[in-house]
């Protein structure tokens, strides 16, 4: 998990400069047409980091959970990202990622093999989740950084 503990804080660190330098109107816009704005991808990342920190935590105090699903469409329209400050956003989500980063490096090797249900997808385990996460951040801070 080194390697991915690492991957994880370098990406954090140079996302957080590369966000911060996004103006207002930039991140409102959508970033296609009937797409998201780069505000309400950063809000699903929100929600990611929010849902995930419970997961990585209850995860490790059994050795199999079920989690609910994630209606992503309607957390953000219900949250309203579009209407919160671009910096607000920023601040919010590295600071829930470096929550995330130091929750990480606390889990016991043993209990990466804890399994985990989420919705009604197949049985995972809880070091699948994690880099599952990372994998998912990776991928839409691409969408909003390139």
């Amino acid at each position: 998990m080194k390697d991915v503990l690492d991957r994880f804080r370098s990406g954090i660190e140079r996302a957080t400069g590369k966000l911060a330098r996004i103006g207002e109107a930039e991140s409102s816009a959508p970033i296609a047409p009937g797409k998201w704005s780069r505000k309400q991808i950063l809000g699903h990342l929100i929600d990611s980091a929010s849902n995930n920190h419970q997961r990585f935590v209850r995860a490790q105090l059994e050795p199999r959970l079920e989690f609910p699903g994630y209606a992503q469409e309607l957390w953000v329209s219900t949250q309203n990202y579009q209407e919160e400050s671009w910096g607000y956003l920023v601040a919010c989500w590295a600071g829930h990622n470096r929550h995330l980063l130091h929750v990480i490096a606390q889990i016991p090797a043993e209990k990466l093999a804890h399994t985990c249900v989420i919705g009604e997808s197949d049985p995972v385990t809880l070091e699948f989740l994690v880099k599952d996460y990372m994998r998912h951040l990776e991928h839409h801070l691409d969408q909003i950084i390139g």
